[in-house]
C-alpha cells in the first residue's frame, strides 16, 4: 500500500503544478491569439486604406487623361486664331473683285466652322457689360452715349475652348467723364 500512497502524494503534488503550467501556457495562447487579432486587423486596415489610395489613383489619372484628350487640341487651335483673324479683318476690307470676296467667305466659314466642332467659342463682346474675365481693355473712352463699364468695340476677338478661355477679347471700354 506504500507504493500507492506514494503514487497518490506525487499525483496530488503534481497536479497543481501542472495546472499551474496548464494555466501559463493558456494565457500565453490567449495573448498570442489576441496578437494575431491585432495584427490581423492592423493589416486588413492597412488593405482597405491601400484599396482606397489605388482606387483614387486610378480616378484621379482617369480624369486626367480624360482632360488631357479633351484639351489636346487646345494648342493647335490656339495656333490658328491669328489664321482666322486675318480672315476677319480681309472680309472687313474692301476687295475689288466680289468672285475673289466670295472665295475669302467660304473659305473663312469653312474654316470657323472646322474649329467649331472642335469646341471653339466666339465670345461676345460688343454691347456687353465689360467683364475682366473675358475682356481685355485696351482703350477706355469716356462717353455718355453708353452705360460705365460697358464694350463699345473689339479689336480682337476672344474665344473660349470647351468652356475655358482661351484668348480674352481685347476690347474699348466706356467710362464716365
Amino acid at each position: 500500500m506504500e507504493n500507492n500512497e506514494v503514487k497518490a502524494e506525487n499525483v496530488a503534488e503534481e497536479t497543481p503544478v501542472q495546472n499551474e503550467a496548464g494555466a501559463d501556457e493558456l494565457a500565453q495562447l490567449r495573448a498570442d491569439r489576441d496578437n494575431i487579432k491585432a495584427d490581423r486587423e492592423e493589416l486588413r486596415e492597412l488593405l482597405l486604406r491601400r484599396q482606397a489610395e489605388f482606387d483614387n489613383f486610378r480616378k484621379r489619372t482617369e480624369r486626367e487623361r480624360s482632360d488631357y484628350l479633351q484639351y489636346a487640341s487646345m494648342e493647335a487651335v490656339k495656333e490658328l486664331l491669328p489664321v482666322l483673324d486675318d480672315f476677319e479683318r480681309a472680309l472687313k476690307s474692301e476687295c475689288p473683285s466680289p468672285e475673289y470676296a466670295r472665295g475669302v467667305e467660304m473659305i473663312y466659314s469653312r474654316m470657323a466652322d472646322s474649329l467649331k466642332k472642335l469646341g471653339l467659342e466666339p465670345i461676345e463682346a460688343e454691347g456687353q457689360p465689360f467683364d475682366p474675365h473675358l475682356h481685355q481693355a485696351i482703350e477706355r473712352v469716356p462717353t455718355e452715349d453708353a452705360p460705365d463699364n460697358t464694350v463699345l468695340g473689339e479689336f480682337q476677338r476672344g474665344y473660349n475652348f470647351k468652356g475655358k478661355l482661351l484668348r480674352p477679347s481685347m476690347v474699348r471700354v466706356a467710362v464716365k467723364p
